[in-house]
């Protein structure tokens, strides 16, 4: 398996339960269990993804840029999540905010599968992306397992 294969599962992950979550309404308990579900698997998956995919593309020149761009809008889903659970699930805006972060999330996904993958496809040897796609998988699991 590649590091690429690797991050799609939780990519896939990641796009049903947003777009389930913004199908949620008013302050009831699947909101809550969706809302929490995705916050733990962004959570997860960035961290691991920074650690054992962007951290390697930051030492080679041409994955730079694209490793600092993919880092910034980790960043913003993680303000958008805060926002999130600063917001009563109760309130419209809730769902708002809901779907701001499904969509920042479909296409950060849909920008890292189409353009950043290709990138890296070429920066990686096939040795990297399978060692990439065992420690990344090693991280990923350990962290799902550890909350």
């Amino acid at each position: 398996m590649t590091i690429f294969e690797a991050l799609r599962i939780s990519h896939d992950i990641q796009r049903e339960l947003a777009q389930k979550l913004t199908t949620t309404q008013g302050d009831t308990p699947e909101r809550h269990e969706l809302f929490a579900q995705l916050k733990h698997e962004l959570a997860v998956h960035s961290v691991a993804e920074e650690r054992h995919f962007y951290i390697a593309l930051m030492q080679q020149d041409g994955g730079v840029d694209l490793s600092r761009h993919a880092i910034a809008e980790h960043h913003e889903m993680d303000e958008m999540v805060e926002g999130l659970e600063e917001t009563d699930p109760s309130n419209p805006s809730w769902l708002v905010q809901a779907k701001a972060l499904s969509e920042k999330v479909h296409h950060h996904l849909k920008e890292e599968e189409h353009s950043f993958f290709q990138m890296a496809g070429k920066l990686l040897s096939d040795t990297q992306k399978e060692r990439l796609a065992d420690d990344y998988l090693s991280a990923y699991d350990e962290m799902k397992q550890a909350s």
